[in-house]
């Protein structure tokens, strides 16, 4: 198995990583009956870091289909590389970074680090589209 399909594998395991941690905070905040129930009416209130946990996930999940099409793409076309190696990693090591960012509710560095994490995507891209 390539580097870029194990990395890709890893992201899809962060994926569930990032629907499991706001679902186990948020049953925290409205306790298991509500979770167990059919959720006709609407819950207490997020608490701060459950939000900051929900959005993180929105973030991902954003970009991991064009991550999962361009590590594809570029295997099945057989574009990998030293490049999309890269722009796996740097993907992958920023989207992990960019949880625990977020969760704290660091500005700026978490911003940052999302650009490093659209870098990794481009540098997955590049090959694949020239």
């Amino acid at each position: 198995m390539t580097m870029e399909l194990y990395l890709l594998g890893w992201t899809l395991v962060l994926a569930i990583v990032q629907i499991m941690l706001p679902a186990m905070y948020r049953n925290r905040e409205t306790g298991l009956d509500y979770n167990a129930g059919p959720r006709d009416k609407e819950g207490p209130p997020m608490g701060v870091i459950t939000g900051r946990l929900f959005r993180a996930q929105k973030n991902l999940f954003e970009t991991l289909p064009l991550f999962i099409g361009a590590i594809l793409i570029a295997h099945v076309g057989g574009q990998e590389g030293a490049m999309t190696a890269w722009g796996a990693w740097l993907y992958f090591l920023a989207r992990i970074v960019y949880v625990p960012l977020y969760a704290m509710g660091i500005p700026y560095v978490r911003s940052m680090v999302w650009g490093i994490s659209l870098l990794g995507l481009v540098l997955v891209i590049l090959p694949v589209i020239f």
